[in-house]
């Protein structure tokens, strides 16, 4: 038996390629599949339930045919952190706790999206405090859409525009942010996406495996009783 891990697809209807990829994804066998785990940025941006394209209706359906047979889990990521409940419905997906501790073939395992372990990136981990109140997000899900589109799209200008500046270390996940979260859950594992820098490090405080994004290519974590298995393919638009 195998659990599959998956994250920053940044889906979009600017990237068939990449749609293509996820939908074979979807369409292979599960048959031997314990469960899929997304761990957040599934879409290149969300700015809320109530005006998702029929882009992602789309993809929701594919996704709850697929729920028919596995069960399947979502986290978010600091790209689609608004996706809610009512998505989450469609989708058949459930959704979880920003950091979610699961017992992974006898192994206590944190999960998360992992933008929370950048801490040496201050001006995000700010922006990232602020975004994730509960009155902040009530404010703008009350916006127009025309405004929450504008602001999604100003928001990504500015945080490529910022990115370039900051070097690769700023933007990696920070090792004692890393081990102080695994002391905290009690966890010897770790798996997360968000830096795109697909890995499996063997650290002091555990071992931390690192979900590859789908840009380029379909990245694909498996893990077995055996440990785990990074898997990568290329992109091929249909």
């Amino acid at each position: 038996m195998r659990t599959l891990f998956i994250g920053d697809l940044h889906l979009s209807a600017d990237r068939p390629d990449i749609t293509a990829a996820f939908r074979r994804f979807l369409s292979q066998s599960f048959d031997d599949v314990d469960a899929l785990y997304i761990l957040g940025d599934l879409f290149e941006v969300w700015v809320g339930d109530d005006i998702a394209e029929p882009f992602a209706l789309d993809i929701a359906a594919d996704i709850a045919a697929l729920s028919r047979k596995i069960p399947i889990y979502f986290i978010h990521g600091n790209r689609d952190f608004l996706i809610g409940k009512q998505f989450a419905a469609i989708s058949k997906m459930q959704l979880l706790d920003e950091v979610h501790r699961i017992e992974l073939y006898g192994i206590p395992t944190l999960l998360l999206h992992g933008d929370s372990l950048c801490t040496l990136d201050k001006g995000y981990q700010r922006f990232r405090w602020f975004r994730n109140q509960p009155w902040v997000k009530w404010i703008y899900s009350k916006l127009s859409q025309s405004k929450r589109l504008s602001i999604a799209a100003n928001l990504r200008a500015k945080s490529k525009a910022g990115n370039q500046l900051k070097s690769q270390y700023i933007m990696d996940a920070e090792p004692h942010a890393v081990a102080n979260l695994l002391q905290k859950h009690g966890c010897r594992q770790m798996i997360h996406g968000h830096t795109h820098r697909p890995a499996i490090h063997h650290e002091s405080a555990g071992t931390r495996i690192v979900v590859g994004d789908w840009y380029s290519q379909s990245s694909v974590l498996e893990m077995t009783l055996a440990g785990p298995n990074l898997q990568a393919k290329p992109l091929i638009a249909d």
